[in-house]
């Protein structure tokens, strides 16, 4: 017998993790971007890491029109921007008042973002309601600062709360 989803959204609710905006850039959806918490690094050689994104998202569909993506950590002065990229508003919106650039496969890589890793994609798997989207990272380039973390339904930082 499997949980129920409230006692399995509720227990994962336990589980802190760092807060990521994904971005893609494709000819025909142009720059989207979206928050996301379900990031995690996969291998060192070669340089693999792995999103999560619901499939009836419209960054999913740059996503797999584009073939790339860049995760974007963010710092813990950056709490506007995950609840500019959570949704709700549209994608030009988004991107309105944040401070990007093109990586090396044309993702947006935010100015600001603690670390950010540009990927080309290598496989995406179907599970549920998500995509598991693994990508070969480009390039890293990585700042100075704290990271913004998410909680018990809450933002944190280090050492704080």
């Amino acid at each position: 017998m499997t949980v129920s989803a409230d006692d399995f959204k509720k227990a994962l609710q336990l589980w802190a993790s760092g807060v990521t905006v994904v971005t893609t850039s494709s000819e025909k959806f142009g720059v989207q971007g979206m928050t996301v918490s379900a990031f995690s690094s996969v291998s060192v050689n070669p340089p693999l890491v792995l999103v999560c994104i619901n499939d009836a998202t419209d960054t999913g569909e740059g996503i797999k029109e584009s073939q790339c993506f860049a995760v974007n950590v963010l710092t813990s002065a950056q709490q506007d921007i995950s609840n500019q990229f959570a949704g709700g508003s549209n994608q030009q919106l988004r991107f309105e008042n944040t401070d990007w650039k093109a990586g090396v496969t044309g993702a947006p890589i935010l100015n600001e973002s603690l670390m950010s890793l540009d990927c080309k994609v290598v496989e995406k798997i179907l599970a549920g309601t998500h995509w598991i989207i693994i990508g070969e990272v480009q390039e890293c380039v990585c700042r100075s600062g704290e990271p913004l973390l998410y909680f018990c339904g809450a933002y944190r930082q280090l050492g704080g709360d």
